[in-house]
């Protein structure tokens, strides 16, 4: 039996990832700002334990790791799953806007991540499974900034697999295109206010996003099954997108910018080397 530490586990992909590790016969601590959702949602289960935590705050992250240890003993599967959307162009973005996002889908997630790691390495053990987004590697205009912290936890991820490796543990960034959820809802998406220069990038975007909202492709519930599958997988990826438009969007931008490179790659390799003659 593993022992999953879910945050953001209330609702969308950490409700569902909940529901399947537990139908799986794993322990799960599932967090949430309000917990109440979560025993309303789950019941008294005997492998659940549901924690009060905002993974802004350091205290009540290392509070919940006391609390699972105390519980199941062991934390083995990490799912940094909490965040939110901010839909907008880069300069309509608002300074209190960008620091609250990077508040919560990066600065919290090195929080609990911090909180928990220490236990995987006494463990010698454990997957770190960080929810990232297609647009954590490709970004879209109106997306920007929210985009830009999903670039950092792809950053974050890519570097804990290596220093990681070496004591037993795995690290794991997930990219999901777009899945039906209620992401672009406003209980998980600010919206920030237009300016009118933008309506052909951002504004297009904004329109789209309506459209999309409760339209898109991907199955939530088949996402937190292959969570389980990720989880239980002896050599996991360090990346792993997830949906038909995930796959499209990576291959598109590798080819163009293996065309980049090869427009630019006199100039590129110019810098390289010092005139002796000097």
């Amino acid at each position: 039996m593993r022992t999953w530490f879910i945050t953001g586990a209330s609702r969308g992909f950490g409700a569902l990832i909940t529901a399947e590790a537990l139908a799986a016969g794993d322990a799960v601590v599932a967090t949430a700002r309000d917990p109440k959702g979560l025993v309303e949602r789950f019941g008294e289960h005997p492998r659940l334990l549901a924690v009060r935590l905002d993974v802004t705050q350091e205290a009540q992250a290392r509070e919940a790791v006391e609390a699972a240890l105390q519980r199941f003993g062991r934390i083995d599967v990490l799912v940094n799953n909490a965040g939110y959307g901010l839909l907008g162009a880069v300069e309509e973005a608002r300074g209190p806007e960008v620091e609250r996002l990077f508040a919560t889908n990066v600065f919290g997630l090195l929080t609990v991540t911090r909180a928990v790691l220490p236990h995987m390495r006494r463990q010698r053990a454990g997957h770190v499974i960080n929810l990232s987004s297609l647009g954590g590697y490709s970004a879209y205009p109106g997306w920007g900034v929210y985009c830009a912290t999903k670039f950092a936890v792809e950053g974050i991820t890519e570097a804990l697999a290596a220093e990681l490796a070496p004591l037993g543990i795995h690290a794991t960034v997930v990219e999901p295109g777009f899945f039906r959820t209620d992401f672009l809802d406003g209980q998980s998406l600010a919206v920030a206010e237009p300016i009118a220069d933008y309506a052909e990038t951002s504004g297009v975007t904004r329109t789209a996003a309506v459209d999309l909202n409760h339209a898109q492709p991907g199955n939530p519930a088949k996402l937190a099954k292959a969570m389980i599958a990720l989880a239980h997988t002896a050599r996991p990826p360090v990346r792993l997108p997830l949906g038909s438009d995930a796959l499209a969007r990576i291959e598109n931008k590798h080819r163009s910018v293996t065309e980049e490179l090869a427009a630019w790659r006199e100039l590129a390799l110019s810098t390289d080397g010092f005139d002796e003659a000097r």
